[in-house]
């Protein structure tokens, strides 16, 4: 234990983490208006430098599923996935990415029906309602995954094809051990991804608390306040505290599978007893509206009208994916062995965005019709209390009680998932990237993301936290850009690698053509 507690990454990440939770706490209002005012700017002066970089992945990821290194695996040539597919699915899904499709799933749509993106329709008209459904799976797709899938991929080869650890720094060893001071710059590397990761899951797990409070306070009367948040909180904290207890596949994996099953369930409650034949249309059409406006929403910045839409949304989003990506590709990288390159990408690339754009058409769409149709007042709630948007919708259909209990729940469920993993990877990132890591320091960072939740929602921080989590997005784009060059140069060296085994084999030059011959032959043995 002491010599986990002297080890540095661990060490300076826990300091600096208090620290920030401290001022949070202490100065809230102060602390939330800087650390906004610091977003603002960036958001505004690197906007397109989000855009440019984030649909770059995106065309990254595609060109490696399709080419000639699609087929090395996340592991050596015979290894094997070690979760089933639907697992696996359920897995990508519960580090973080489904509680915030079950607080924004219907609340987005609504958001972007009484204020359309680019002002490109009348508020709360029809063209508005399409506009809305198309912006959120635009939001919620592709290019949310495309970043957590090029971290998680660039980890896992190094993690599982070069047996070395799991961690960012390690990716960078070679072009960082030329600068001064090396090891204390992988160091600062490291540190700068977990305080990253737990500002953001913290105020991830601190938003949930509120919407299950909104939840229960709907249903049951329960009033919204600070002893109601804080039970939530001790449930949920004894409850992920014994799933992390469990391991990887015991934990994570079986509150995966059900969660997964739940929000299927609900879909199909939500999809069978609401306006059926509307949520399908909405859910076609909106998937055509956003293949056919892909690319000019990829890179749509507006330079000359002053819009500030794509600020507070598009690439809001992308910032805050990309402070994620240590984290959230962390995880995803974990769970990938064995799967090749074609398959991680394409899977981690359509399977959860696809989950979401069901998601969002079922409760966006259903939320939609009723306001349109019968004036449902829910772009009213929806504005007025963002937490408690999905149960007001639940208000509207049969069953209320059960299918609102079963959304707390749900949301529980990927509470828990989501601490639960986060944890474990926080483990990880300040063991020296070991994928077995101690019981000890998982139950720590666990206890430690639960107090600083704590502390954030009784002082009201947890909005500064999260704008100062999003900071973080800016620097490490640049890092993403290393860890890609360093990506392919090891890719192209593997490739080199098993052409020159498979010329010893052969006894020729195993190659397309005679340019490939001489690279091979005179490329560096490992």
């Amino acid at each position: 234990m002491l010599q986990t507690l002297r080890q540095p990454v661990f060490l300076a990440s826990t300091i600096i983490i208090v620290a920030l939770v401290l001022v949070g706490a202490s100065f809230p209002d102060l602390f939330k208006s800087n650390a906004q005012s610091a977003l603002d700017w960036t958001v505004q002066s690197f906007g397109w430098f989000y855009l440019i970089s984030v649909f770059g992945f995106v065309l990254i990821l595609f060109y490696l599923a399709l080419s000639k290194y699609g087929s090395i695996k996340l592991g050596p040539p015979d290894s094997q996935p070690e979760f089933s597919f639907f697992s696996w699915v359920a897995m990508l899904l519960a580090a973080g990415f489904g509680v915030g499709l079950v607080f924004y799933g219907m609340a987005e749509p609504m958001k972007h029906f009484v204020t359309p993106p680019y002002g490109l329709a009348e508020a709360r008209s029809s063209d508005a309602a399409a506009l809305a459904i198309q912006y959120s799976f635009f939001d919620w797709g592709v290019h949310q995954w495309s970043t957590f899938a090029i971290v998680g991929l660039i980890i896992g080869y190094h993690q599982f094809r070069r047996n070395e650890p799991g961690l960012v720094s390690t990716v960078l060893k070679e072009p960082v051990s030329k600068l001064p001071g090396a090891k204390r710059v992988g160091n600062a590397v490291d540190v700068f991804a977990v305080v990253a990761t737990v500002m953001g899951v913290a105020t991830s797990v601190g938003l949930g608390v509120l919407q299950m409070n909104g939840g229960l306070e709907i249903l049951y009367g329960i009033p919204k306040n600070t002893f109601v948040e804080f039970s939530i909180l001790a449930v949920l904290a004894a409850c992920y505290l014994l799933s992390v207890s469990s391991g990887l596949d015991k934990g994570i994996k079986i509150l995966s599978n059900i969660n997964l099953a739940l929000a299927g369930l609900l879909m199909l409650f939500v999809f069978l007893v609401g306006p059926t034949r509307v949520i399908a249309e909405t859910i076609v059409s909106g998937f055509g509206d956003y293949l056919q406006n892909f690319f000019v929403m990829s890179l749509k910045a507006t330079p000359f009208d002053g819009s500030t839409w794509a600020n507070d949304w598009t690439i809001f989003y992308w910032a805050w994916v990309i402070a994620w990506s240590p984290f959230v590709g962390t995880f995803v990288a974990r769970i990938s062995y064995g799967r090749t390159i074609r398959e991680y990408v394409l899977g981690v690339l359509i399977m959860p965005p696809l989950l979401a754009i069901l998601w969002i058409g079922v409760f966006g769409g259903a939320a939609l019709h009723l306001e349109l149709a019968q004036n449902a007042g829910l772009a009213d709630a929806v504005d007025d209390n963002i937490t408690s948007a999905l149960f007001e919708l639940f208000k509207l259909l049969p069953l209320t009680q059960i299918f609102s209990l079963l959304s707390i729940l749900l949301i529980l469920i990927f509470l828990i998932t989501s601490a639960d993993s986060a944890s474990y990877i926080l483990a990880q990132m300040t063991h020296n990237g070991e994928a077995d890591t101690p019981l000890f320091k998982r139950l720590t960072w666990g206890i430690l993301l639960a107090a600083i939740t704590l502390t954030l929602i009784a002082s009201g921080g947890l909005e500064g936290l999260q704008a100062a989590a999003i900071l973080a997005a800016l620097p490490f784009t640049f890092i993403i850009y290393a860890m890609v060059a360093v990506l392919f140069r090891e890719l192209e060296r593997d490739r080199l690698k098993i052409l020159r085994e498979l010329q010893d084999i052969h006894g020729a030059p195993v190659a397309a053509d005679q340019h490939e011959a001489r690279k091979m032959s005179s490329a560096p043995g490992e």
